[in-house]
C-alpha cells in the first residue's frame, strides 16, 4: 500500500456502487464539517458518505483487514465490485480534492511531500480533532435532500 491505495481484488458483495465512497468518523466535528463542504462543492453530486461504524464500513474493513484499526478517512472507488481501491488519510484527503476538481485540484501540490510526512502531519491533527472542533454525541442525521448519499 505504497501511496495509500490498495489496488487487489476483492470479491463482489450486495453493495455495489460506481461513486466514491468517503467513509469518516461520524462524531467528530471536523469530519462532519469536511462532509458537509464537500457537499456543497460536489459538482457532480455523486460521492457518498458512510460513518466509520456503518454496515458499509465494516464491510470495507472486513475486505481490507489492514483498515481494522485506522481511525481515519477512508476513500473507496468502485464499492463492494472486483475492482475495490481504498485510499486513507492524506492520500484519502488528495483524492477528494481531486474529486472536486477546480480550485480544489490546488491541494494536489501537497502530493509532493512524502506520504509518510503527509500522513505524520494527518496523525498529528487527529489526535487533537475532537478537542478543537469537539464531538456529536451522534452521528447527525443529513438533510433531507442529500439523506440518500448516506449509506449505512
Amino acid at each position: 500500500m505504497s501511496d495509500g491505495q490498495n489496488e487487489a481484488p476483492v470479491r463482489r458483495t450486495e453493495n455495489v456502487t460506481s461513486a466514491p465512497v468517503l467513509l469518516y468518523d461520524g462524531v467528530c466535528g471536523v469530519c462532519n464539517s469536511a462532509v458537509q463542504t464537500i457537499l456543497r462543492f460536489d459538482r457532480d453530486g455523486t460521492m457518498q458518505f458512510a460513518a466509520l461504524d456503518s454496515d458499509v464500513a465494516r464491510g470495507v474493513i472486513a475486505r481490507h483487514p489492514q483498515l481494522a484499526d485506522v481511525d481515519s478517512v477512508v476513500f473507496v472507488e468502485y464499492l463492494g465490485e472486483p475492482a475495490e481501491r481504498i485510499a486513507i488519510k492524506s492520500a484519502a484527503a488528495l483524492r477528494v480534492a481531486d474529486y472536486l476538481g477546480g480550485p480544489w485540484r490546488a491541494f494536489r501540490a501537497a502530493g509532493l511531500i512524502p506520504q509518510t510526512a503527509r500522513d505524520r502531519l494527518y496523525d498529528g491533527f487527529a489526535r487533537i480533532r475532537y478537542r478543537v472542533f469537539g464531538t456529536h454525541d451522534t452521528c447527525p442525521i443529513p438533510a433531507p435532500e442529500v439523506r440518500a448519499r448516506f449509506l449505512g
